[in-house]
């Protein structure tokens, strides 16, 4: 009876928790449901369009770009004019974007665009992850921040089936991205909650975050080369492998969501284990599984979508590993700002992965791009198994636990359970 008590009461905080934050779920979900569409249009309409290969890199590193810049500035608008006019007027923002993508439809214009956009979504994230954390309790704290993943996960990849809806040489799809854009403002502007104390986290310098955790940082940075050049170039890599409208969308959601999938289980292996094997031994797969696709798509395009789902799997759970395993080697109360510096490494990488990745897909085709996600996936892994021949792993009882991640901003590293259980401990 007991036991009986004990779940009802924490199924019971579980729904008071989701009620504390639906409104913002809901908003964020409808923002990224949007993104995913738009950022998957893009690259369809710049290979309609004709530009080149490295012109659609230079779109797609711009985006990243912007995000790392928007990480470091948001918070000062946060703290001026509060979270909801924020988040009102950055969604606005990215929404008069997104038409101005149909209206001046030129390369050089689109980087511009898609950089300001990457600016504004940075402080989207800004207050969405400070208003978890404000909500957030010593008991929630993981459910909270799962939460997050799963909508962050499915709406990205739900978003892609919109691609479907209308013909992307028509500005109509742009039109359904901004009015989505838009629309996602009006949960949160409706919603009654009070809204939470602005955070600014700290940041280590990148020389002390690398003497700290090189694989860390390494692994953080290789992670946003994995995840840059697929956002970027993959509709592009799909296209040029003669897939339809319908199976882009399929590709690019089922990369998305096998991202999501494999978060938990490869998560409790790398608490059992010595944390840099798993990611070693993850990077490695990720390789062979990346120079899978292209033969995986020539035999059916069922099997493609399984290759595609494990290729994601594995490419982005390298971030949470990266980041678990830092962690395991600072203080509790380092773990917001080290957050903060992985943050800016992964965002590097992802600048560099469209840039490098669009390189090698105009010398070679199409198929280039998961050469370079095997190349990068490879080098990485060889740098893991350098490492483990420079310093002891800590032992199992001395890890942290993993905790599932999302890029995020590193004001989401407050939410992480790990650094309220050490701080409470000690």
């Amino acid at each position: 009876m007991q036991a009986v008590g004990e779940e009802s009461q924490g199924t019971g905080r579980m729904t008071g928790m989701l009620k504390s934050v639906a409104a913002l779920l809901v908003s964020i979900a409808l923002l990224l449901l949007a993104n995913g569409l738009f950022s998957t249009l893009l690259a369809v309409r710049m290979t309609a369009e004709g530009f080149s290969v490295g012109l659609a890199g230079v779109v797609g590193a711009a985006y990243f770009a912007g995000l790392i810049a928007g990480s470091l500035i948001a918070h000062k608008l946060v703290e001026r004019v509060g979270h909801i006019r924020t988040f009102a007027a950055l969604a606005s923002l990215i929404s008069a974007f997104a038409m101005l993508h149909a209206i001046f439809v030129d390369p050089l214009v689109w980087a511009v665009l898609r950089g300001l956009t990457g600016i504004c979504m940075a402080g989207v994230f800004v207050v969405t992850e400070s208003w978890l954390n404000g909500a957030a309790t010593n008991q929630n704290r993981g459910q909270m921040l799962s939460a997050y993943l799963i909508t962050t996960y499915l709406a990205l990849g739900l978003g892609q089936f919109l691609l479907t809806l209308y013909d992307p040489a028509s500005f109509v799809l742009f039109s359904l991205a901004s009015i989505l854009f838009s629309v996602s403002l009006v949960p949160l502007a409706l919603d009654r909650q009070a809204s939470p104390t602005p955070v600014q986290p700290t940041r280590f310098s990148f020389a002390r975050l690398y003497r700290i955790s090189p694989l860390g940082v390494i692994g953080c940075l290789a992670s946003g080369i994995l995840t840059g050049a697929f956002y970027g170039l993959g509709p592009i890599f799909a296209a040029g492998m003669g897939l339809s409208l319908a199976g882009i969308s399929a590709f690019m959601s089922a990369t998305i969501l096998g991202g999501l999938v494999l978060q938990w289980p490869v998560g409790k292996l790398s608490d059992r284990f010595d944390r840099r094997s798993v990611l070693v031994a993850v990077l490695a797969a990720a390789a062979l599984v990346s120079l899978a696709v292209v033969p995986a798509l020539g035999l059916s395009f069922e099997l493609l979508l399984a290759v595609a789902a494990l290729q994601g799997g594995l490419s982005f759970v390298v971030y949470p590993l990266s980041v678990a395993h830092t962690n395991d080697h600072i203080a509790a109360d380092d773990l917001v700002p080290a957050s903060a510096g992985l943050l800016i490494a992964y965002g590097v990488g992802a600048v560099l992965g469209p840039l490098t990745a669009s390189q090698a897909m105009a010398l070679v085709g199409p198929e280039a791009l998961y050469y370079t996600l095997a190349v990068t996936s490879l080098l990485v892994a060889g740098f893991g198994l350098y490492r483990m021949t420079r310093r002891a792993a800590p032992t199992v009882e001395e890890q942290g636990p993993f905790v599932p991640l999302t890029r995020m901003t590193g004001v989401a590293a407050e939410l992480d359970p790990r650094g309220e259980e050490d701080s409470t401990a000690g």
